[in-house]
């Protein structure tokens, strides 16, 4: 059985069995990193942006009909219309918490950012069903990036902790930034919102931001008990050992049971010619060996205008989100996982 709930506007009744935000505060989160219980044959609760990306609602809707019935699985669709995602979002994590199941996020980087907060932050287990422009997260844990391959893998998948980080408290999966790399998301939305979205206009939207003049930061970074005043045209931290790699900024070392940490990365204020070569290095992934990029490990970084006179709040940047935020920006590894469904076997799609 599956049921579809589209959320009605504020000034008309909610549907039958709609739960309301005073009434779906979830249950606490449980202590330590224990695994949450989850019953394989509890309804899965899907959460669908009908405004993420370009992908077709419907078609979407029914394709997970379809893989549910063929699974002999139950689940509800939670649809959500502009400036509904948070409350829909936060009622079915309530959901999927009396119900001892998972919530799922169907869509793009946004749809993915705003379930995860609740998920992580309930102990909830999360579900995701990519349909963004590069997946990074999602295709850190192997999950398959075509919708009919994506969803027997959600089905076959159990709670497996990953990791989970925050930028002053606002969580983040794949990461968080200063500086011009806010300013390209804002530029790529506009790129996006005229042309459409594909991969090949968001990098033509990022070549456009990085070549056009930008005045570089200044700023008091510290981080285990180091401290240091810089310039930069961005400050980068990545909680995705993927897109670091692609990047060519990975750690050849780094194992699933190695210790939990960002990378931070700092990109020196340099010329428009220096920027293309910069550009050409990113998309041979090898960024990592680049005299204009400095990057470093860390669990925390806490980052401060470097003048006394400095702005109190900063524009900043996370999974693609932007916002203001006041300072110190404090970034760190958060102590508690988000407990994603998966397969324990799951590899990486590199």
């Amino acid at each position: 059985m599956i049921r579809s709930a589209r959320v009605a506007a504020a000034t008309t009744p909610y549907p039958q069995g709609y739960m309301s935000k005073a009434n779906a505060v979830p249950p606490a989160a449980p202590s330590g990193s224990q695994r949450p219980a989850f019953d394989v044959a509890a309804p899965l609760q899907f959460v669908l942006n009908g405004k993420a990306g370009n992908s077709d609602t419907d078609a979407t809707q029914e394709a997970i009909r379809s893989a549910l019935d063929a699974a002999g699985r139950t689940g509800r669709i939670w649809l959500a219309g502009p400036g509904e995602l948070e409350r829909v979002a936060r009622d079915a994590t309530a959901q999927a918490q009396r119900e001892h199941c998972a919530v799922v996020a169907v869509g793009g980087d946004g749809t993915i950012n705003t379930v995860a907060q609740l998920a992580h932050t309930t102990g909830c287990p999360m579900g995701v069903i990519p349909e963004g422009t590069f997946n990074f997260f999602a295709r850190e844990h192997g999950a398959p990036t075509e919708i009919a391959d994506a969803l027997p893998w959600l089905l076959a998948g159990r709670p497996e902790p990953v990791q989970a980080s925050a930028i002053n408290e606002r969580l983040f999966l794949v990461n968080a930034s200063l500086g011009v790399y806010p300013e390209l998301l804002e530029d790529r939305e506009r790129w996006q919102a005229r042309f459409g979205r594909s991969r090949v206009i968001s990098l033509g939207a990022a070549a456009g931001t990085l070549l056009r003049a930008q005045a570089p930061l200044r700023l008091r970074v510290a981080w285990e008990a180091k401290q240091r005043e810089l310039r930069t045209l961005t400050l980068f931290v990545g909680n995705n050992r993927l897109q670091l790699e692609k990047l060519g900024l990975g750690d050849a070392d780094a194992t699933e049971d190695k210790a939990a940490h960002l990378t931070a990365v700092i990109l020196k204020p340099i010329g428009s010619m220096a920027m293309v070569g910069l550009m050409l290095r990113g998309a041979m992934g090898q960024l990592g060996d680049a005299d204009g990029v400095d990057h470093f490990p860390c669990e925390e970084l806490v980052i401060r205008p470097a003048s006394a006179l400095g702005r109190r709040t900063v524009k900043v940047a996370f999974d693609g989100e932007v916002a203001w935020m006041r300072a110190p920006i404090v970034i760190r590894v958060l102590p508690e996982p988000l407990w994603l469904l998966k397969t324990p076997s799951a590899s990486r799609d590199l």
